[in-house]
């Protein structure tokens, strides 16, 4: 359902499904069934002890009885996810989501004496273990939790370091959290009038078209986002300082070791990645030095990178003509990924209205017990909230379409997420590509976002895997004063975009305003944007390829993303080869192939105002 104000209209999420109210009496009974199921399974994996042949049976029960309780966290931390991003300067929500930490921890302490077993269990004996029918389908899980036990503490110290996140680590990106979600900023217009905006807004303001807009907006926010650097600064290291400390203590030699197995990839792979990005880093270049010439700069900068083109017929997409895109285009090519997105419009699942109080930015959100997604955003009506849109309920379709799987094989890395949201964004943007009907200025419009995009990704996301590795680095020895901070982040702009941004209007700020480095759940959030955005174009490449066909494999490939890792689910249900440089080439070879679209159609369409 979508409600109207105006000429803009938006949809409000409903989230009866999860819990008739918030804090009431269904939810209280679920809060504390989880809270005393899991003391019980802590104090009973206790009295298990050492995982054995003769035990493994009663070992099965009790994981079987864990991934029920997962089932019941994720409901809950879902629903208190959405209720404190929509408002999130609601008080009462505030307080759950310091008590969902708690419960985390609870979580964390239970899980110390099933780690310490599987530190300790023999090869005899958990081949005993995964054998019970009762984990059948769970083998791979197992064995990531098996290895992942060999990086672990004594068990008193694993109970203390889950007690200590709550006011340690956590605490930190609870408090990133709550300061931005209640930060706004004075937009100083062209025409000289000043209002306070949301930084949730700052996006949408970015993808103006006038570049006094763009410029006024990165201005104000990067004011406000220094009055705040040294909270963002102390966030930041108490969250790498913590990791460091657990690594050197869990014997861990490298902090990437740890984004690599959450990853579900291999280190390897990553570099090699990175490496064909940083060879072929001139395809992107172009594209920033051509977008330069079209709206009339001698250099980009930061806040102009993904800005629309001065088109001749520009235009913004209510939100009723931005869902009737995504459904088009998601029903032309893939019925049943549009049949879904219909449903998740329908039945209320979609959080887009702009105004304050929200957090910012964008995600999709899952329950593994009621097997129901949510997608927030900030819609603003440009073509990039509408491919915002498509990527969020590719995210959801994902989680549909493993919804009969049970949840330890259902968990899957952001590498292969990120893949599967990049296609659907894909499936809209070639929709209206390869429209002949679609006029001229939208398909440039589309084809903009679509190079800007890749230029995103082999770029701006490198900045970031640059900048925290070289975060890491230091912090290791110390922590980093806000200086230092903005020092290597301009280094890693330096680094990545090369000479094609003006000196004078880089981002020094970036790492305080960007939430992906404060989520505390995932270590190295960004190079899997990278990694999935490159998939997704190989995906993407076969699907075109294939036709309709290829829709079952693609599915096949969603359904094992939680049970193998990236490469071997890459290959085993695409035949894609993930260690070859040859694929990775591939990709950008077609990323320069759009950007000879691009240059082709743009001479017709656009106002350029180039000299």
């Amino acid at each position: 359902m979508s409600k109207t104000n105006g000429t803009n209209d938006y949809a409000n999420w409903d989230l009866t499904s999860y819990f008739p109210e918030f804090d009431g009496e269904a939810y209280r009974v679920h809060r504390d069934a989880l809270e005393a199921g899991l003391a019980a399974l802590g104090e009973d994996a206790t009295a298990l002890g050492t995982i054995s042949t003769e035990n493994a049976p009663a070992w099965a029960a009790l994981l079987v009885r864990e991934e029920d309780l997962m089932k019941d966290y994720s409901h809950i931390a879902s629903y208190v996810g959405c209720l404190s991003s929509d408002y999130a300067q609601n008080e009462g929500y505030k307080r759950e989501q310091a008590r969902m930490a708690r419960i985390g921890a609870m979580y964390q302490k239970a899980m110390v004496p099933v780690v310490a077993a599987m530190r300790t269990v023999e090869d005899e004996a958990f081949e005993a273990l995964t054998a019970c029918e009762s984990l059948s389908g769970a083998r791979y899980s197992l064995e990531r939790a098996r290895e992942d036990a060999h990086r672990s503490m004594a068990p008193e110290l694993e109970m203390l370091s889950a007690d200590l996140g709550v006011d340690g680590i956590s605490a930190w990106g609870r408090l990133y959290n709550d300061v931005a979600g209640n930060l706004d900023f004075e937009m100083r217009w062209p025409d000289g009038r000043t209002e306070r905006v949301p930084m949730a807004q700052k996006r949408t303001l970015l993808d103006d078209p006038d570049a006094e807009v763009r410029a006024a907006a990165m201005a104000g926010s990067n004011r406000t986002w220094s009055g705040v650097e040294n909270v963002a600064g102390a966030c930041l290291n108490g969250i790498s300082g913590t990791r460091l400390t657990l690594n050197r203590n869990r014997g861990v030699k490298s902090f990437l070791e740890i984004a690599m197995f959450q990853s579900g990839v291999s280190q390897e792979t990553i570099e090699l990645m990175w490496s064909v990005v940083a060879r072929n880093r001139e395809v992107a270049w172009r594209y920033l030095r051509r977008k330069a010439q079209l709206i009339g700069k001698p250099k980009l900068g930061m806040q102009d990178l993904m800005c629309p083109l001065p088109l001749a017929t520009s235009r913004r997409f209510t939100w009723a003509e931005g869902t009737g895109r995504v459904l088009d285009a998601f029903g032309a090519s893939y019925p049943a990924l549009g049949e879904f997105a219909q449903m998740m419009l329908d039945e209320r699942r979609v959080e887009s209205e702009k105004r304050a109080g929200k957090r910012p930015g964008a995600f999709c959100t899952s329950s593994y017990k009621s097997c129901e997604s949510r997608v927030f955003m900030t819609y603003g009506g440009s073509i990039g909230d509408v491919q915002t849109l498509a990527h969020e309920l590719g995210h959801a379709f994902h989680n549909w379409v493993m919804r009969d799987i049970r949840p330890f094989a259902r968990s899957y890395p952001m590498t292969l997420a990120e893949a599967a949201s990049t296609y659907a964004e894909e499936i809209l943007s070639r929709s209206i590509i390869d429209d002949p009907q679609a006029d001229d200025a939208l398909k440039a419009e589309l084809l903009n976002t679509n190079v800007g995009s890749a230029a995103i990704y082999m770029l701006d996301i490198h900045m970031r895997y640059i900048f925290e590795k070289a975060l890491y680095t230091e912090r290791a020895d110390g922590e980093l004063s806000v200086s230092r901070m903005k020092e290597l982040m301009l280094e890693a702009q330096h680094e990545s975009f090369g000479d094609t941004l003006a000196e004078d209007e880089m981002d020094p700020l970036f790492w305080a305003s960007k939430l992906h480095f404060y989520i505390t759940s995932v270590t190295f959030y960004n190079f899997p944007y990278t990694f999935g955005y490159m998939l997704s174009q190989g995906i993407a490449a076969r699907g075109r390829a294939e036709g309709p066909e290829f829709l079952a494999r693609y599915e096949a490939f969603l359904r094992m993303t939680g049970s193998d890792t990236a490469e071997n689910v890459a290959q085993r249900t695409l035949g894609i080869d993930l260690t070859s440089e040859g694929f990775w080439q591939e990709t950008i070879d077609g990323i320069a192939e759009t950007m000879n679209q691009f240059e082709a159609i743009v001479p017709r369409v656009t106002s350029s105002k180039e000299a």
